[in-house]
């Protein structure tokens, strides 16, 4: 039930701000009602898709994910080839985010091998995800750098709640900083000709860097110009400026004619500026109350495979929208991630649903909610018929020595 509280929330909020993010998609569509009904009917594909999840049980959903792994890395190696570009990235494959299915595979795939270390030898568990899933992260590296090191972090996290071995765990992080430490570097001593020929993207990561690490004591408000580079930054900026604790109310917010992803990646940003802070907690709190209600389903589990397949589902939609929030009060660059469920979207959208369409699987087959309210009712059933039983009964349940001291006087008595 708090799960599904949590859904609607998320998704009434969503209806509500991207309706009024997508003033610039309906003054080019000359239709308010056009952005908007796209969005609706995927939410509403998405709470079928969570109602029918809901009533499979979570083993089968387990098969589906095996299948789905190697089938999102095809799909990732067939992108660069065949896909299309959008924002100045090629990230789309037949209108789906290929990217977006491997998270989803990732998490069935992380589930499985973490609930073999019973029978498995823990390095070859070790190998078999950072292969796999090291795989996935380097085939959307070129185009989705931010994707590919949230599936990483969260791939570390995991193996990290899974008990792995923590000096093999310390010598992965060397190595991921050191790796970061050589691309940072080609970054900023390759040419921008150079880059712009054989990694378009790369100057996009750099420009973003840059301008995140200017720092606001080096900003002079006289002379401060918005330009390309710090466009969606400074209107975000100015849009939670203007938000203060109460909002401007729904509908009356400026800054989404300004900026280009309004509805999608800068959208809390949005909800801050209608909203107010006090808006942009509550939203933040939801996905908080998801974690914490997803660690109270994964400590009722039976199965291991099943308690860290929840775990992945909550963790990654938690760890997805910090990021987007992060973005949007100007903690980390620019991203491109999206709010989940809140943002206008089509693949990241559904793919949503279906985390927590699993979680309720999960919650309603594989974990037992209700076992401590069960053990309160029995326990309450027991005393009420103590209360009922007559006096004698009572008497002698209360004093079994009595009973013993009655049978030691009938022998006596029989002797005698």
């Amino acid at each position: 039930m708090v799960i599904w509280i949590i859904f609607m929330f998320l998704c009434v909020i969503s209806l509500v701000e991207v309706f009024s993010a997508t003033s610039t998609l309906a003054y080019k569509q000359a239709s308010p009602w056009v952005p908007i009904r796209r969005h609706a009917m995927i939410l509403a594909f998405g709470v079928c898709l969570i109602v029918f999840l809901h009533h499979v049980p979570y083993k089968k959903i387990a098969g589906f994910l095996v299948l789905l792994f190697p089938i999102s890395i095809i799909l990732l190696i067939l992108t660069p080839i065949l896909g299309q570009e959008i924002n100045g990235a090629g990230r789309w494959l037949w209108g789906i985010q290929p990217s977006e299915l491997a998270k989803l595979a990732s998490i069935g795939y992380m589930a499985y091998w973490l609930s073999k270390k019973d029978t498995v030898p823990p390095d070859k568990i070790f190998w078999w995800i950072l292969g796999g899933v090291g795989l996935a992260c380097v085939l959307i590296f070129p185009e989705n750098f931010s994707t590919a090191a949230m599936l990483f972090g969260f791939c570390y996290l995991m193996m990290f709640i899974g008990q792995v071995a923590i000096k093999k765990l310390l010598i992965l992080a060397g190595i991921v900083v050191l790796f970061g430490a050589t691309i940072l570097a080609v970054l900023f001593i390759t040419p921008e000709d150079t880059m712009h020929k054989y990694l378009d993207r790369g100057l996009t990561w750099k420009y973003r860097i840059q301008e995140h690490l200017h720092g606001e004591d080096k900003i002079d408000p006289e002379t401060y110009e918005i330009n390309d580079k710090n466009y969606q930054v400074s209107h975000a900026k100015i849009a939670i400026a203007r938000g203060g604790v109460i909002g401007n109310m729904p509908g009356h917010g400026q800054q989404r004619d300004f900026l280009p992803q309004a509805y999608s990646d800068f959208i809390y940003a949005i909800i801050i500026e209608e909203m107010g802070y006090a808006g942009g907690v509550f939203v933040l709190m939801l996905y908080i109350m998801l974690l914490v209600r997803v660690g109270i389903i994964a400590r009722k589990c039976d199965k291991v495979y099943a308690k860290y397949l929840v775990i992945g589902c909550g963790l990654l939609v938690g760890i997805q929208a910090l990021a987007n929030m992060a973005v949007a009060v100007n903690l980390i660059p620019v991203t491109g991630q999206p709010l989940p469920l809140v943002s206008r979207g089509g693949t990241s959208t559904v793919i949503s649903c279906i985390y927590f369409g699993i979680i309720l699987s999960v919650s309603r087959f594989g974990a037992h909610m209700g076992e401590e309210e069960d053990d309160e009712v029995l326990e309450n059933e027991e005393n009420n018929n103590s209360s009922e039983l007559p006096e004698g009964e009572i008497a002698i349940q209360e004093s079994p020595m009595a009973t013993v001291q009655e049978n030691v006087e009938i022998i006596t008595e029989t002797k005698v």
